[in-house]
């Protein structure tokens, strides 16, 4: 079944002078305007394309990928305000999403970028956008374990930290306690669940925990070490900027990896830096 506000595959049926004409099945044929026909194109052919409705309301498909589809949450920039309809987003694509009044979690101005949700108004055919994110994320029990890799968009801060959707179904927390520098709202970046707490509410990290990421980090900083003949300038006293520009990693994490190899008795302290120990 062809699902508008997403990509399908559709086999191209005839050839106009405004483009081609792609098997929509139940929804009929959908242009493809000429613009977007790939080189080497033959009727028959199947194409991956994005099937929207164009600016007189007619289903056209693009190859062209927007920056979300239905279901997906994106950071979009406000492009232009009306008092009647509400905003209009950059999405990648010729015609803009429109933000309804309605449907702003908060007025928005030209040039802000906002995190919203595209949705499909199932009556019309048409896709809008929406700020109101508690209403599409999943508030039950979350189905992560602690430890398990996610992925994270960044949506406000909070005076204890972050909040981030995490793989587009949950919210989430990363604390400002284990971050080294700012994040930048609308961000994506990959990340771990820390602790899931009584309510379904999730902790995150931006590095793996416990041992897994102790483990890991202890044998970067080795390699440093016999690298640079055996000393190093970092310690628990470093800056978390240089620490995560040198080792990618929290300054909590590298004091935790720094601790274990003083006690298994591989480094030394040297006030400032650290010393390789002769095994």
């Amino acid at each position: 079944m062809v699902a508008i506000g997403q990509r399908n595959s559709l086999r191209v049926i005839r050839e106009t002078a405004s483009g081609l004409y792609l098997d929509g099945e139940s929804l009929g044929q959908i242009l493809l305007p000429g613009r977007y026909i790939p080189k080497g194109c033959e009727l028959g052919s199947s194409l991956s394309v994005f099937v929207y409705r164009d600016s007189e309301d007619r289903l056209v498909a693009t190859t062209e990928t927007p920056r979300a589809m239905v279901g997906d949450f994106a950071s979009l920039k406000v492009v232009s305000v009306s008092a009647q309809m509400g905003a209009f987003l950059d999405w990648g694509l010729s015609k803009d999403l429109l933000l309804p009044i309605r449907e702003q979690a908060h007025r928005v101005m030209r040039g802000q970028f906002v995190v919203a949700h595209v949705l499909l108004d199932t009556k019309t055919g048409r896709l809008f956008a929406s700020t109101h994110l508690n209403r599409f994320l999943d508030l039950s029990e979350p189905p992560f374990t602690e430890g398990q890799a996610v992925q994270l968009l960044i949506v406000g801060e909070t005076p204890l930290g972050y909040k981030a959707i995490v793989d587009n179904t949950h919210w989430g927390l990363l604390y400002h306690s284990d971050l080294s520098v700012p994040l930048d709202i609308g961000r994506r970046l990959s990340g771990y669940v820390r602790l899931i707490r009584p309510g379904g509410k999730i902790d995150l990290a931006l590095n793996p925990a416990g041992y897994q990421r102790v483990g890991a980090l202890t044998e970067q900083i080795m390699d440093a070490l016999k690298a640079n003949h055996g000393e190093l300038e970092f310690d628990d006293q470093s800056s978390p900027e240089a620490i995560r520009a040198a080792f990618g990693t929290s300054k909590k994490a590298f004091k935790q990896a720094l601790g274990a190899l003083f006690r298994d008795r591989q480094i030394a302290f040297e006030k400032p830096g650290i010393r390789l120990l002769s095994e």
